[in-house]
């Protein structure tokens, strides 16, 4: 009898060690709405990325461990993968190692800018067409323009992932992509001549070609209590160039104030409208059981039209992990097939919908 209880013991003694060794998480979001937008039907849309996730952590002694996270996207409305085209982990496919010297990973993700800079915007990144992620707070840049069609702009794959540890408030991070493209051919290194261009008078460049130079993203970030701020550069694989900066202050607990100064140099592959500045400021308010979400922003393309952007959001909290939601904007921004982006549209959007997180 006293074998048997002393076996149990060690034989739980080991489990829960095991347990605390490694351990694996599935995680998700699912997000359904409806949204209406000028000119066109209502449609069965989202606020945010709907995604399935698993995540892990193994303890390999001394402080060190190894880590991975895969990230697929998929759409509410018709249960297909996101945008029909994309990879199956879409999200991020990474794997690396943690320790006293950061975060070192390999694989697919968001760079270092466009991962830092969602703490600056009221809609926290999510790409409903109420926020300002995907257009103002990048100034129109995409990260990756080389990817094959229909894939996301906002990510480096082939890539190298770095995150300092956080010292008195402080993180450094860094993206490396590799110049891959499945063996295709490389981009000219500079702005080719006299070849075919768009309508708009740009070149046009082949999709999923290798680039001529290793894009590159880096960050640095500064969080308090009350104060946050990040300063940050990019280089794409067309050599478009990036930096912004950006802060938010907490006045209250419940008032998150914010802002953030953006520009893209375009000049190597661009013809006309090479430089491209946008600012944004914007709010987030809890009240109550809920969350008022406020931004305006414009971005200003050398030669082309300003786009214009005011927004008012509303989150309600049915649980921890539930919300309902409330989105309405107007935007005014270039057509893009008029003759070099000089007429302007206005758009109003309004958006209601559901969010649930596991």
């Amino acid at each position: 009898m006293k074998k048997s209880l002393v076996a149990l013991a060690l034989f739980g003694a080991f489990a829960a060690t095991a347990q605390a060794q490694s351990s694996v998480q599935i995680y998700g979001t699912v997000d359904a709405g409806l949204g209406k937008a000028t000119g066109e039907t209502t449609k069965v849309t989202k606020r945010d990325n709907n995604k399935l996730g698993f995540k892990g952590t193994e303890d390999l002694g001394n402080g060190l461990k190894a880590i991975f996270q895969l990230e697929i996207r998929y759409e509410t409305d018709t249960g297909t993968l996101e945008s029909n085209s994309r990879p199956l982990f879409q999200g991020q496919s990474r794997v690396g190692l943690q320790g006293n010297f950061g975060t070192v990973r390999l694989g697919r993700g968001l760079t270092a800018f466009q991962e830092a800079s969602t703490a600056f915007e009221p809609w926290s990144g999510m790409p409903t067409p109420a926020g300002f992620q995907t257009d103002i707070t990048v100034a129109g840049y995409t990260s990756d323009p080389l990817s094959a069609d229909g894939n996301s702009r906002n990510r480096f794959s082939n890539a190298l992932f770095y995150n300092s540890p956080v010292i008195n408030g402080f993180q450094f991070n860094a993206t490396v992509a590799a110049k891959e493209a499945n063996n295709n051919a490389a981009v000219d290194p500079r702005a080719p001549g006299n070849r075919f261009t768009f309508a708009s008078g740009n070149y046009a460049v082949v999709a999923n070609v290798a680039p001529a130079s290793n894009p590159y993203s880096m960050s640095a970030t500064y969080t308090n209590e009350q104060f946050a701020a990040m300063a940050a550069y990019e280089r794409n694989g067309l050599q478009a160039k990036l930096w912004s900066v950006a802060a938010s202050f907490n006045p209250v607990k419940e008032l998150k104030l914010m802002a953030s100064y953006q520009h893209q140099d375009d000049g190597n592959f661009k013809i006309i409208n090479t430089d491209t500045k946008a600012w944004l400021i914007g709010a987030n308010y809890d009240v109550g059981p809920g969350k008022i979400r406020a931004g305006y922003g414009q971005k200003t393309p050398d030669g082309v039209v300003k786009t214009k952007q005011a927004s008012l959001g509303y989150d309600y909290n049915l649980s921890k992990r539930t919300y309902l939601y409330a989105d309405i904007s107007n935007k005014k921004a270039a057509v893009a097939n008029s003759i070099n982006y000089t007429v302007a549209k206005s758009v109003n959007y309004i958006g209601l919908g559901v969010h649930h997180n596991f």
